[in-house]
């Protein structure tokens, strides 16, 4: 059978693609984004953010602390790529949210697997109507051009068969017809670039609506189609290694730390409660790639967490970034 031996999940910030001295491109957004999310499911300007909570941050929210918080999130994302090919893995499975890059809003599957021979992404970051910052970007997200990288297919196949056996409703895709259109996006092309190290690993795509309400899954049920994507494997007649990695995550626009922990403690086996009671309102925009990680913790429940780090990047002095974090399970 097949069996997944390795679990990872990488926050995919576009901080983790660019030099620190270009992160002020994402405050700029912040400061205009008219929909900051707050925990408790409001969206307010940065205006209403300052108003309410003042600037904490101000001490903090600088380019030296880029620089230092720079670092070490790369050292965490080494400290993944470390693992995945200590583990000589056949195939990567990556729960990702898609944001409109392969579905459109006129057809947005809750959950879909990929199941084509070939994977290929956007391109829409490296097009010359984009600023060079967006550009540097795209190559990070594999979106500055068409890549194109293996797919498993046979391996995919069993999944959504196995999942169909255990009354998960489950989406499909086979093939992409006009990557330029719509194709693969930041969800699964970071993981490729940035922990594949050039090597050509065959990927499962699990894409998730997270963003798009109102067929967004609860957290509970996020935690418990992972459990059955780890049975749907462990099926297969294939004795395929595989590595399930979660992208995304974990709070912003507006870093919420207190959740971001409870999600870093939740991960541990035994502790699933403290994933799947987090509410709805809490997973609202890029929070809610949160339930990447949470479908991963199901799918990797039966191996032990080895490590976790996290960092808190605060890019505004209201408080607006990210919270970016990384995570390992293996036996």
């Amino acid at each position: 059978m097949a069996e997944i031996v390795l679990g990872l999940a990488a926050s995919h910030s576009p901080l983790l693609t660019l030099d620190w001295t270009e992160w002020r491109h994402r405050a700029d957004a912040d400061y205009s984004n008219t929909q900051l999310n707050l925990s408790d499911g409001r969206l307010v300007t940065y205006a209403e953010l300052a108003a309410e909570r003042g600037e904490p941050y101000a001490a903090i929210a600088t380019p030296e602390q880029f620089q230092d918080a720079s670092v070490r999130c790369q050292a965490g994302l080494d400290r993944l790529a470390d693992a995945l090919h200590a583990a000589a893995i056949d195939v990567v499975m990556v729960i990702g949210d898609d944001q409109g890059e392969l579905f459109p809003l006129s057809n947005t599957p809750m959950i879909s697997i990929y199941h084509g021979d070939e994977i290929a992404t956007n391109d829409v970051w490296g097009r010359d109507d984009k600023p060079a910052w967006m550009n540097e970007m795209g190559k990070g997200y594999m979106m500055d051009e068409v890549h194109r990288f293996p797919g498993a297919k046979e391996l995919a196949l069993d999944v959504i068969r196995g999942l169909v056996r255990r009354n998960v409703d489950i989406g499909s895709s086979s093939h992409i017809d006009d990557p330029q259109k719509a194709g693969f996006g930041h969800a699964f092309g970071f993981i490729a670039e940035r922990l594949f190290r050039g090597h050509s690993i065959p990927m499962l795509p699990v894409l998730l609506n997270t963003y798009f309400p109102p067929n967004v899954m609860t957290s509970a049920r996020a935690f418990d189609v992972g459990a059955a994507l780890r049975a749907a494997v462990q099926d297969s007649p294939s004795n395929a290694r595989v590595a399930v990695i979660a992208s995304g995550g974990l709070s912003h626009f507006v870093v919420d730390e207190p959740l971001d922990r409870r999600v870093l403690a939740g991960l541990a086996p035994g502790n699933a409660d403290q994933l799947t009671s987090i509410p709805p309102e809490a997973l609202n925009s890029g929070s809610s790639e949160i339930l990447n990680w949470i479908m991963t913790a199901g799918a990797a429940d039966h191996l032990p967490l080895a490590w976790t780090d996290y960092e808190p990047i605060v890019r505004t002095p209201a408080g607006t970034g990210v919270g970016v974090g990384f995570a390992c399970w293996t036996a």
